[in-house]
């Protein structure tokens, strides 16, 4: 793996916006089911830096009692969510997820149209084109496309994975889908932000300010190494598909820029106008 991506790993551990939610903001709610929750935030502490977790992690990872994580995890692997690993007390996500996810991506039916616009887009640029959705303060990628000439700038391991989760507030996708909400769904992201993930809105408010400027004037905004030094991408919002979820794409670039990018006005000039072109044959249902 890219020390780049270890390094991209590392900061998605670590950082607020990857610490299981508590639950104060649901007290007094009859209606929450704190058990169930905390199944699901168990299933969420695992990453692909951290494939395999204990009871005592968990536990500490989560605040939660060793006891009820022993609980938790022992039905859990009943289920089928987690299976226990080769290291001897440890476990690992189990296949029942894949069955659990499968039909959101399927409803998706904008990621089977996008697919070879994608494509070709990552053969011209040289990138990584992603779509993406909202996933708490994170964007999660439900679609990727990589250059198969394999350039210099092309991203590699699991940063370009399909199921990636990146950070709405550092990153050009994540500031393509604020540009893209209602204003009222982007005051309450914005505002969790800066609530739950304060560091997060130490370093990005300003930079999403101009994100969605830019977005408003230009169609799209570019990113040049905001949340890691050598991350170059560029956003565009897409807005809200058939089934009314809302999307964004991306053509993103690890290390130097190709030699043939000209530095990095590149991005605005080339890349990001190739890429709101193709967001917009989308819009109006032209996929080729």
């Amino acid at each position: 793996m890219h020390k780049e991506n270890t390094n991209l790993q590392r900061y998605l551990r670590n950082e607020p916006h990857r610490v299981p939610l508590g639950y104060e903001e649901y007290a007094g709610d009859k209606q929450f089911a704190t058990t169930l929750a905390r199944g699901i935030e168990l299933i969420r502490c695992f990453s692909a830096d951290e494939t395999v977790l204990s009871n005592a992690e968990l536990a500490e990872r989560t605040g939660l009692a060793r006891p009820t994580v022993s609980r938790l995890t022992y039905t859990l692997v009943l289920l089928g969510y987690l299976k226990p690993s080769a290291k001897y007390g440890k476990y690992q996500l189990g296949s029942a997820l894949l069955s659990a996810t499968y039909p959101l991506m399927a409803s998706i039916s904008l990621r089977h149209q996008a697919r070879t616009a994608m494509e070709m887009l990552a053969d011209e640029t040289g990138g990584q084109v992603s779509m993406g959705i909202r996933d708490r303060l994170n964007i999660v990628l439900v679609e990727t496309s990589r250059s198969r000439r394999r350039a210099r700038g092309q991203l590699q391991g699991p940063m370009a994975d399909t199921g990636l989760s990146l950070p709405i507030a550092g990153t050009a996708i994540g500031r393509a889908w604020l540009a893209g909400c209602d204003e009222a769904t982007r005051a309450a992201v914005l505002n969790e932000i800066r609530v739950k993930t304060a560091s997060d809105w130490a370093q990005f408010e300003r930079p999403i300010g101009l994100a969605l400027k830019d977005c408003a004037r230009d169609g799209f905004c570019v990113i040049e190494g905001d949340l890691l030094h050598d991350i170059h991408a560029v956003g565009v919002p897409y807005g809200r598909t058939a089934e009314g979820e809302l999307v964004a794409f991306n053509c993103a670039f690890q290390g130097p820029l190709p030699p043939s990018s000209q530095g990095k006005s590149w991005l605005r000039d080339v890349v990001g106008l190739k890429l709101l072109n193709m967001v917009r044959l989308l819009r109006e249902g032209r996929h080729a």
